[in-house]
């Protein structure tokens, strides 16, 4: 009976699992001919019909069971705001259509690429399977935390660099807005841990399997500002969805709209950091280390630390 059961409980799991599929794909092929209309017809007129039409592609891609792609598609209205939002809006609309084509072309895509469109499409990764992977070990120096509530929930992000493997990571939790939040260490605090990374291209979000405790350390190894730009190319390069990524930059020299260095090179700004005051009170002018995080549109400072390797939060 046992057997049985199991079997026919495998059985409809399986059946499930293909029923998503063939919505999904169905979901994804209605998006390419959507944006093809979108291109050919102009985007002139998305300030006034751009809101209503994504709010309602949205919900046919979370019909679609492609919730990740819904998600996408909701967050479009945020570059309206933007001078420059008919090139945002475009680069939006290539970045949905390469990840409607990767997933019609899932099955000549390397592993860990496929992993990571199926991730971006929506498709769940357990925690269980993530923390059945090997785990990577190191002195993790924690270089940036942030609070955001989105849907009635708040995000926290924390961001990590590993001190020996320098390896970057992202630890995202969740709570209902209004409620306690799992605690996190503060920016300038290293800790002992086993992190295990979710699967993809390129890794970055994981979770801490094990925490062993803290550790006393210095301000964090760093990247040269003329590093940054090799290096983001790089992490395009293995997943072109990517929006977010940690640095810590060595020698950096904050500016009012940029952080430089002293050899001319230097890294704008998102516009929505301003001026960034505090992160110029404390290096005085002078090189500092400090953590940001990468976006497309330019860094959000995380931390920086003084001549004293005390940090401060920004």
């Amino acid at each position: 009976m046992t057997s049985a059961g199991g079997g026919a409980h495998a059985a409809a799991r399986r059946t499930h699992a293909e029923q998503r599929e063939r919505r999904v794909a169905a979901g994804l092929s209605e998006l390419e001919r959507w944006l093809a209309d979108q291109v050919g017809q102009g985007i002139a007129q998305a300030r006034q019909t751009g809101p209503a039409d994504w709010d309602d592609l949205a919900r046919r891609l979370v019909d679609a069971q492609a919730p990740g792609v819904a998600g996408t598609v909701t967050r479009l209205s945020r570059v309206l705001t933007a001078e420059e939002w008919p090139g945002l809006l475009l680069g939006e609309y290539a970045l949905l259509h390469l990840l409607a084509v990767a997933h019609r072309r899932a099955a000549a895509l390397p592993e860990p690429l496929r992993r990571t469109v199926r991730a971006r499409v929506g498709f769940p990764v357990t925690r269980e399977s993530v923390l059945a992977t090997p785990a990577v070990r190191d002195h993790w120096d924690v270089v940036g935390r942030r609070d955001e509530e989105q849907d009635r929930l708040v995000a926290r992000r924390a961001w990590l660099a590993g001190r020996t493997t320098g390896r970057l990571a992202m630890v995202l939790s969740f709570s209902p807005a209004g409620q306690p939040i799992e605690p996190f260490p503060p920016p300038g605090t290293t800790i002992d841990a086993d992190l295990a990374f979710y699967p993809g291209a390129s890794p970055l979000r994981a979770l801490v399997a094990e925490r062993r405790g803290l550790v006393d350390a210095g301000p964090p190894p760093g990247t040269k500002v003329s590093q940054v730009p090799a290096l983001i190319a790089e992490v395009l390069a293995a997943d072109p969805w990517t929006d977010s990524w940690p640095l810590v930059l060595d020698g950096a020299v904050p500016c009012p709209d940029c952080i430089a260095d002293d050899e001319g090179n230097a890294l704008p700004l998102h516009p929505s950091a301003g001026v960034p005051w505090r992160l110029l009170a404390v290096s005085g002018g002078r090189p500092v280390t400090v953590a940001a995080e990468w976006t497309p549109r330019g860094l959000r400072p995380l931390a920086t630390w003084d001549e004293e390797g005390r940090v401060a939060p920004l």
